[in-house]
């Protein structure tokens, strides 16, 4: 199958494209049905509920999602009728608007969920302000309202219900699709005519795209009662296919080498060339594989890949006969590649729905729950944000100013039929930092502009109204499926959805296209001049606290593998969340980074540094997996104890540059480092396994001294 085959495969089977569906025929059969009975106008208020329920409608668990919905529904009806009322008078209209703006936008310290709440809240704020309803007319309303959003949570509840393991089947598929893209990127490692640089740019960046589907996967999985507690069936399966493609990662991340040195040595020998070939049809299996779990289809297509590997041994072997010890790092590498081999033979025997998991002892409820966040609603969070230190807090100051600047430019420039389209533009397209919101109001103008010449194109050379419904039906559920992937491809397709719809109403559409176009332009402006005027939030500010946060978790990494060389016991546990905290900070530091290179040029402070302080990092976290791998595997040799030197010698180093990073933070103290092995008294020779073991330590080492000199000049 090729790879284009399999990213519209992977888009069709997705939580995406089943949302998109989902919440466009939720949003649509409303208004339909009360259209046949003659009612649109009353059609068009129900659905006006489902587009609001639908925003904090996010992938998770279904008790987050069932609350979520129920009190974004109570929230919609309560702000729908206070805005109904406010309306009649300007003034209040305007304090309303500073008041719930400023509110709704700090209800996002409470998580993603809770901001998309505050986020449907503004927008029944901003579709209401403009509508003409008398006092008798205000309950009706509201209750038209609060009845779509209640349709909208019953369609969302029930899907969930029919096909319960569903959403965690399309979560794990996607984290796989995400694990097999950095395999394959690390194949282009091996090829002599790829640029290292580049090569390493696209590998953090995809980093961040495998921590999130991971996160998104964990969170789906082991918050999920039925899932966590099913000790037989599919969740169970589930479960284990993730530990084990987290442990596949690991594997993957754990395969570093002197990429430089293996091109400059063994090129001319064309085993290179093999192993990335071996790499990318491992890595299409592994994307195969994560298909078949996205669209919930049995894979038994495992690749014996035993005769690739003795192939790839005889020639490594040659190698070796040719130049004595020259392929020791070769046969380190092949070693590796038999692991992963392993790895993905055990993930796809779980994917066999026949496959039955051995009734052995397993992580309980408790154990899961210490991978997954927990986020407070305590009332106490919001009071500590209300602080011009808090960068919440700044964000709802300048959403609020953004709101009103708009709401005060619709009134005074008379902006047609449609003004709250300034307001609405200039909200949504205002993020916590500059170069998001950058992101956003260049995509917001990009895909209005496109929207709108496709949309007038479909309405003046298909004169068919059935046609004209189709493409209104297709538009919505494209725009849907792509609202969490791509912005830009949302807007391009919503543009001429509204634009037909408003044709549908007898509305002038040419004339809606214009004035669309003209209220994204001011919108856009006063969300791209209140973000960069007032408070902004530069992530050349915010790179210490990324930086320290990725220094603790290498730190607290190393320690567990210097814990494990010194005769202590190796907690799985403990190893696995110390492996997770290094992921997460990497990727939130690489996300920033590349955040910061989208920002103006004055505002972006050492560039080249805090790239070279990202890739060392990954190399050190990729050394001390390597090393942990095979400790865990009891790979390793006897620990010789001229091997205390260089571990306590990089933890010294990893402390230095936390406290250079971050002076005023606390630095949390280890706990001394068993001294059963390191320490011990000096052996006359250590063997050749035992040499390389201290090769491997004394570059850690290296590493955390280059760290170091890097952590500095950032933090001149």
């Amino acid at each position: 199958m090729r790879k284009h085959e399999r990213t519209l495969q992977y888009f069709f089977f997705g939580q995406d494209f089943a949302d998109g569906l989902r919440v466009a025929l939720s949003i649509l059969l409303p208004g339909l049905t009360l259209a046949q009975l003659g009612h649109f106008d009353l059609g068009l208020t129900v659905s006006l509920g489902a587009v609001c329920a639908s925003l904090p409608d996010l992938p998770g668990p279904i008790a987050h999602k069932r609350n979520g919905l129920l009190v974004c529904n109570l929230l919609v009806f309560a702000v729908a009728l206070l805005t109904g009322i406010a309306r009649m008078h300007v003034l209040a209209l305007g304090v309303e608007i500073v008041a719930l703006s400023f509110l709704f936008t700090l209800l996002s310290v409470y998580g993603v969920r809770a901001g998309a709440i505050g986020s449907a809240g503004l927008l029944i704020l901003i579709l209401t302000m403009d509508r003409d309803l008398g006092p008798g007319q205000l309950l009706p309303y509201g209750l038209l309202v609060l009845a779509g959003g209640l349709w909208y949570t019953l369609v969302a509840l029930l899907a969930y219900h029919v096909q319960p393991y569903r959403p965690a089947q399309r979560a794990l598929g996607e984290c796989i699709h995400a694990i097999a893209e950095y395999f394959r990127l690390k194949a282009e490692f091996y090829d002599p005519e790829t640029s290292l640089e580049q090569d390493y740019r696209e590998l953090l960046k995809q980093q961040v795209v495998v921590t999130e589907k991971q996160d998104a996967a964990r969170e789906m999985l082991f918050k999920t009662r039925q899932i966590v507690q099913d000790t037989t069936g599919t969740g169970r399966r589930l479960v284990l296919t993730f530990v084990d493609a987290m442990d596949l990662h690991e594997q993957v991340v754990a395969a570093y080498y002197d990429y430089a040195s293996l091109r400059q040595r063994f090129n001319h020998t064309g085993v290179l060339a093999d192993v990335a070939r071996l790499i990318r049809r491992m890595a299409t299996e592994l994307d195969h594989l994560g298909l078949a779990i996205q669209s919930n289809r049995p894979y038994a297509h495992h690749t014996d890949r035993t005769a690739e590997l003795e192939q790839l041994k005889a020639r490594i072997d040659r190698i070796g006969e040719q130049e004595p010890g020259s392929n020791l790092v070769l046969r380190k590498l092949l070693v590796n590649l038999r692991n992963l081999h392993q790895r993905l033979a055990d993930i796809t025997r779980y994917a066999d729905p026949e496959y039955r998991a051995p009734l052995a002892p397993r992580a309980g409820e408790s154990d899961y729950a210490r991978f997954v966040s927990r986020q407070s609603l305590s009332p106490a969070l919001l009071r500590d944000n209300l602080t011009i230190g808090s960068a919440t807090f700044r964000h709802a100051l300048r959403v609020t100013v953004a709101a009103l600047v708009s709401f005060a430019a619709a009134k005074l420039l008379n902006c047609g039929h449609h003004g709250y389209w300034i307001m609405l533009t200039a909200v949504y397209m205002l993020k916590p930092g500059f170069s998001l919101t950058k992101e956003r109001n260049l995509q917001r103008v990009g895909g209005t502009l496109l929207g709108g010449v496709l949309g007038v194109a479909v309405l003046y050379l298909v004169p068919s109204e059935v046609l004209q419904f189709g493409f209104l039906l297709l538009f919505m559920i494209v725009a849907y499926s792509f609202q969490r992937r791509s912005y830009m491809v949302m807007v391009l397709f919503l543009t001429p959805y509204v634009l037909i719809l408003f044709h549908f109403l007898g509305i002038q559409y040419v004339s809606a296209a214009q004035e669309r176009v003209l209220d994204t332009l001011i919108g856009c402006a006063i969300a791209l001049s209140t973000g960069y005027l007032l408070l902004p939030r530069w992530e050349s500010e915010q790179l210490g606290t990324y930086m320290r946060d990725v220094l603790r978790a290498n730190r607290n990494y190393l320690y567990r593998l210097a814990e494990c060389l010194g005769g202590g016991t190796l907690s799985a546990m403990d190893y696995k969340l110390a492996r997770k905290e290094v992921y997460v900070s990497s990727s939130n530091l690489a996300a920033a980074f590349q955040r910061m290179l989208s920002e103006p040029k004055h505002k972006q402070r050492h560039e080249a540094e805090v790239h070279q302080f990202v890739v060392l990092n990954l190399i050190l976290s990729s050394n001390i997996a390597t090393l942990a791998s095979a400790a865990r595997a009891n790979a390793l040799p006897a620990v010789p104890p001229e091997a205390a030197k260089p571990l306590r010698q990089s933890l010294a180093l990893l402390a230095e540059s936390l406290r250079k990073v971050s002076p005023d933070t606390a630095l949390p103290e280890l706990p001394p480092l068993p001294s059963a092995a390191l320490g011990a008294e000096a052996k006359l020779a250590p063997t050749a396994e035992e040499k390389l073991l201290l090769e491997q330590l004394d570059f850690v080492q290296k590493v955390s001294a280059d760290i170091r000199k890097v952590t500095d000049a950032v933090a001149a």
